[in-house]
């Protein structure tokens, strides 16, 4: 067993170890938060603005969800981090009994900021310049050394963003886990900035640790800082933001101080790359302490992710594409809009049980086409259960040992579904 060090709030423990071809790093664990335990690889629903959208957060928990990630940008600005603090915090505000996480803000602040709406396009047509803004747009962020001025995508109004505000946010905000301040950059960025940033984030780590450290003695919070890794798809890059906020920790915890209970893995990530990459920042983390890769579902990344060593994951794409009739079945992923669907009786998996099984695909299209809310609900609670599900199975194979039967079948029925049902429709 391995565990975090004593002060800090959370504790992780290696329960099982994925053994196999490549020397993989894949393990199962427990992490214990101050509001429960997160059994490991687990993911993480997004709840942006305090709701995963469209759900109640009773039902949240019974598709199996065991945490949920809120965004601190989006509370900051709507309602206000004090009146999340006055309701008793995160988790009492939204009616949340488990663990909570909040990220920083950094990803807001530069792809809200700088002209994009909710993601910002890695395919190089539509990204940000060293300069942080999109083509065409008004610049709505900007970026120095001592933080980020921006304004809000909800009024215009201008706001600031530094390491001690990120903090002092998530602090009255009140999850068990919270993010370091970082600067988010794109795949089209130069390797000359990509440089330049990652200086700068590794300077925002430590004012994070200082300021979190500040808080947590003045108000006795009970919260675990996490350092996050950037670097792009450089592999001298991601090792060396890797090796030197483990050195961080290490010495603000020889100080005295909390350090970081873990680490978010961030940042631009290709999709044929990103077990590899993940495998560098794994290497140099060691096993002791948790990671989490942030804005990562499809099965295949998650599966690959795991491989290396990432213990939790969050991503919006779950309840996002649900809410456009996207579903993701045993048999992959297809769009219960389409009209071959009309007239289909069957639950939206056949295969998969859960509560939407009484409804059928022929009235989820219903809903859609007559633009009742109710069918955003279904199939986000869908969605979000069968990639909770997916990394639960995932975590019992390991400890069972049929990690690899098991990935094979599931990928390999998942994937040959996508292609005989694009075929289908040709």
């Amino acid at each position: 067993m391995s565990s975090t060090g004593t002060s800090d709030p959370t504790r992780f423990e290696i329960d099982g170890r994925l053994e196999g071809p490549g020397g993989p790093l894949g393990r199962a664990g427990r992490l214990q938060t101050p509001h429960g335990e997160i059994a490991t690889p687990a993911f993480i629903p997004v709840g942006t603005k305090a709701t995963v959208k469209t759900v109640i957060p009773e039902l949240v928990r019974e598709l199996g969800a065991q945490a949920v990630l809120a965004n601190a940008y989006h509370l900051y600005l709507q309602p206000g981090a004090e009146i999340v603090e006055e309701a008793g915090g995160l988790g009492r505000f939204m009616n949340w009994d488990g663990p909570t996480f909040t990220d920083s803000g950094g990803f807001q602040v530069m792809s809200l900021g700088s002209g994009f709406k909710k993601v910002i396009d890695m395919d190089g047509k539509s990204t940000p310049d060293d300069n942080g803004v999109a083509e065409g747009k008004e610049r709505l962020s900007r970026v120095d050394d001592d933080g980020v001025t921006f304004r809000s995508h909800l009024d215009g109004s201008e706001h600031r963003f530094t390491p001690e505000v990120s903090m002092q946010i998530q602090h009255r905000l009140g999850a068990d886990i919270i993010f370091a301040f970082d600067e988010l950059t794109t795949l089209m960025n130069t390797r000359g900035y990509q440089e330049k940033s990652l200086e700068r984030t590794y300077r925002w780590a430590r004012r994070c640790l200082s300021e979190h450290n500040w808080l947590t003695a003045q108000r006795g919070d009970r919260q675990s800082l996490w350092g996050v890794i950037q670097g792009a798809q450089y592999e001298d890059l991601r090792r060396k933001a890797a090796r030197d906020l483990r050195a961080l920790d290490d010495e603000d915890v020889a100080g005295g101080g909390l350090g970081f209970g873990g680490y978010g893995i961030g940042g631009a990530l290709e999709k044929e790359n990103l077990a590899t990459i993940v495998r560098w920042v794994s290497e140099e983390l060691g096993e002791a302490k948790p990671k989490h890769l942030l804005g990562i579902s499809e099965p295949d990344d998650v599966f690959a992710a795991v491989e290396q060593g990432v213990d939790t994951f969050d991503c919006v794409s779950p309840s996002r594409v649900a809410r456009n009739g996207a579903i993701y079945s045993l048999d992959g992923r297809y769009n219960v809009t389409n009209a071959r669907y009309r007239t289909d009786y069957r639950p939206l998996d056949p295969d998969t049980e859960n509560y939407t099984s009484q409804y059928s695909r022929a009235y989820i299209h219903h809903l859609f086409k007559a633009k009742e809310p109710l069918a955003a609900t279904l199939c986000t609670l869908h969605n979000e259960q069968f990639i909770v599900n997916l990394v639960a199975r995932i975590r019992q194979s390991i400890l069972d040992g049929s990690y690899w039967d098991f990935k094979t079948e599931f990928l390999g029925r998942y994937y040959a579904g996508e292609r005989e049902l694009a075929r289908s429709t040709d």
